[in-house]
């Protein structure tokens, strides 16, 4: 498989551009459907808490992670574009609040389900020594869709609210393209060996029994929440609100605000290729994760105590930008693939997606209130103590499955005993039905 995986990781990455597409889509307009349906702060909340950004691929993710394992990382290809195609023409065609918020829970929703299995994929048909390599390309794509979707919403601007709609109307034509892809890949070989042998075992695992019954899992979820839910506190917000924040707080346009962004996220994908994609596999991984750590945490600290001057608006945009490609969500990427066995393993990131994004729903409601009623500066010391608390357990922790094979770092960390005895038994069973 691992000959194949190019092509496939750029087809499965298309995911992740969906994902991040949506959130800054949504982003993008915010301020605009604000006006058109007279929304209050409460509700500018909500859509953010039901979005690709928060509640929506929570309930996804749990969802399609558990799916992934039993029937498939394919099965999710197979139909997952279908629904966020629903989803983005559903807010396309909005004509009041209700309508616009299924249209993000949807999308939300098919986003989440997919996340978990393209990340899994992605893992499984890499080259052991290009695994963060591959990992890199997807985050690449993640910070391609916000570059795309900002420049797009700048020159559809003059449109006013038509060119957010037609945003989401390409984002529908992308998923389609998309589902074409994805849909002719073949099954990942780690998955269909796995089947395999619960076919001839008898056994099969339950979706979070054997997960939750393992004080490695568990100490592993933990970890790797520790890890990705304080930071995606911070970029969740921020994928979704910076606009909102500079336009509110700082007085820039819309424009201007999207202009920013898209200069955000080209930094991000920068890094993201040409840092965490060409080096992830090469150098040490403590302090590659503690050097971008420790890039946004100096980004927020600009941000906060230097205003919103352009030299401070654009030092930020570019530290956090790059930081965020060499970040906690490419090392949780790579290290949720690592650190659990086949078969639970797209079970598991579903259910760490799920605390993810489901506690940035949380956030996504409570950001805008603190802003509202307790100013900018302190928002932002919120944002700093999350980001330095992802920092320290991140390089604290940091697990050594560097240029180790999925099997091997398995091995080291679950034992080879119950897979020797799973895979005995089902080769027993295979030789009483050959005699």
């Amino acid at each position: 498989m691992a000959k194949n995986s190019h092509a496939s990781t750029w087809a499965v990455s298309l995911t992740n551009f969906l994902d991040s597409g949506s959130i800054v889509a949504g982003a993008a307009g915010l301020t605009l459907w604000q006006r058109e349906f007279t929304l209050s702060s409460f509700a500018v909340g909500l859509l953010g808490a039901l979005s690709a950004n928060a509640f929506g691929s929570a309930l996804g993710a749990i969802i399609g992670g558990t799916l992934s394992d039993r029937y498939g990382r394919k099965m999710i290809y197979t139909y997952d574009m279908l629904v966020y195609m629903v989803g983005c023409l559903t807010i396309v065609f909005s004509i009041n609040f209700p309508m616009l918020l299924v249209g993000f829970l949807v999308t939300g929703m098919a986003v989440g389900a997919g996340v978990p299995a393209s990340w899994t994929y992605i893992g499984e048909t890499s080259d052991d020594k290009n695994r963060a390599h591959d990992i890199g390309i997807s985050q690449f794509s993640w910070s391609m869709g916000p570059v795309f979707i900002f420049i797009l919403a700048s020159l559809l601007a003059p449109l006013g609210l038509m060119g957010n709609r037609i945003l989401f109307a390409v984002l529908a034509i992308i998923a389609f393209i998309a589902w074409t892809l994805q849909r002719k890949l073949p099954e990942s070989e780690s998955w269909v060996k796995q089947k395999k042998i619960e076919k001839a075992s008898g056994i099969k695992p339950h979706p979070y029994k054997e997960l939750f019954s393992s004080s490695i899992s568990v100490k592993s979820i933990l970890f790797l929440c520790g890890v990705y839910v304080f930071w995606n506190l911070v970029s969740g917000a921020m994928g979704f609100f910076m606009p909102y924040v500079y336009e509110t707080v700082g007085g820039l346009n819309n424009l201007q605000a999207n202009l920013l962004q898209a200069l955000l996220w080209g930094c991000t994908a920068l890094s993201g290729y040409f840092g965490f994609a060409l080096y992830g596999d090469k150098i040490n991984h403590r302090g590659f994760f503690f050097t971008g750590a420790l890039m946004a945490v100096i980004s927020w600290v600009i941000l906060t105590f230097m205003g919103f001057g352009w030299t401070a608006l654009l030092s930020f945009v570019i530290i956090w930008g790059l930081s965020a490609g060499i970040g906690a969500q490419a090392w949780y990427s790579l290290w949720a693939v690592e650190l659990f066995p086949t078969k639970y393993r797209a079970g598991s990131q579903g259910f760490m997606f799920f605390i993810v994004r489901g506690t940035a729903g949380v956030w996504s409601i409570i950001f805008p209130m603190i802003l509202t009623s307790l100013g900018f500066k302190v928002a932002g010391l919120c944002m700093i103590a999350l980001l330095v608390v992802s920092l320290l357990i991140g390089t604290i922790w940091t697990p050594k499955t560097r240029g180790k094979s999925l099997d091997q770092i398995t091995e080291e960390r679950y034992g080879t005993k119950k897979v020797n005895k799973v895979d005995s038994l089902g080769q027993r069973i295979n030789s009483n039905k050959n005699v």
